[in-house]
């Protein structure tokens, strides 16, 4: 397998400067220089874990732009660019599209008409991307993408605002393995979720509260952030390395691990990337 590869922005200009989702407060300011520090700790964790950093150059009055997930959907050489619901965050996307111009990606853009965040709300388990949909990105964006790439899409809703993202809920670790915190669905996706994924790991809602489930994959390496002890032991216990960081400074923001990486070479759980055979080996 290559060296994993992931696009981290540094938090120069993070900051509360609107609300957009239920974390966020402007009266609840984040610390600079604690966010900073927060970054370049996970920064170094995932170095450490054998990933290849590459960095998106932080724009001034892009506070948002650290959360590198949300930019795009990643497929073989493609990257489907995010088309952001709200204004905000619309500025974003020519910053986001000349970086992966200029690394060498294929563009991809989803008609006007759709709203989709990235991989903030579409993660490959194996074959089939599951998408998140209600609260950021369209139900029929991600079909649409469905037809462009030939896979198979599976809508969840997402019913609680506190999980305006898929995956500050779920979590695909490898092919037929994932977490997910229940409370975020409704009866069909949990349904879904249980019929699709044969190992399926549910986090308590105080975990969940920390974004348990908004975890960084490198190979065992799972990265988190601090106050998920349930979890790291339930991982440990199917042969994982959890690592807890602390990132509450990026929690105000409705983010944490998984939010701050985009992984540019495909997930682990991202069945396209590994050869015939070889994905089914490593289903726990």
């Amino acid at each position: 397998m290559n060296e994993p590869r992931i696009l981290m922005c540094p938090p120069d200009f993070y900051g509360i400067e609107y609300e957009i989702n239920p974390w966020m407060d402007r009266r609840r300011q984040a610390d600079r220089l604690k966010a900073i520090d927060q970054w370049t700790q996970l920064k170094t964790i995932l170095t450490e874990a054998g990933a290849k950093i590459e960095l998106l150059t932080p724009q001034a009055g892009l506070p948002d732009l650290v959360f590198t997930a949300n930019s795009a959907i990643i497929y073989k050489d493609e990257a489907i660019l995010a088309r952001f619901r709200h204004p905000e965050r619309q500025k974003e996307v020519p910053v986001n599209q000349a970086w992966f111009q200029k690394a060498g990606f294929v563009l991809k853009e989803l008609p006007e008409a759709f709203a989709v965040e990235g991989a903030g709300d579409a993660l490959f388990c194996g074959e089939t991307l599951f998408a998140g949909y209600r609260m950021r990105s369209d139900a029929l964006g991600h079909q649409q993408i469905g037809r462009d790439l030939m896979v198979q899409v599976l809508p969840l809703e997402l019913i609680d605002p506190y999980y305006y993202h898929l995956d500050t809920c779920f979590c695909p670790l490898q092919p037929g393995v994932a977490i997910y915190y229940p409370g975020a669905f409704d009866e069909y996706g949990q349904s879904t979720l249980k019929h699709w994924v044969p190992t399926l790991i549910p986090v308590e809602k105080e975990e969940a509260e920390r974004f348990a489930c908004n975890a960084v994959v490198v190979d065992k390496t799972v990265v988190t952030n601090e106050g998920c002890p349930k979890l790291h032991q339930q991982l440990q216990q199917l042969g994982y390395n959890p690592i807890a960081t602390p990132l509450d400074e990026f929690t105000k923001a409705g983010g944490s691990a998984k939010c701050l990486t985009l992984r540019l070479d495909g997930e682990e759980a991202a069945g396209w990337k590994y050869a015939s055979g070889e994905s089914t080996k490593r289903i726990a």
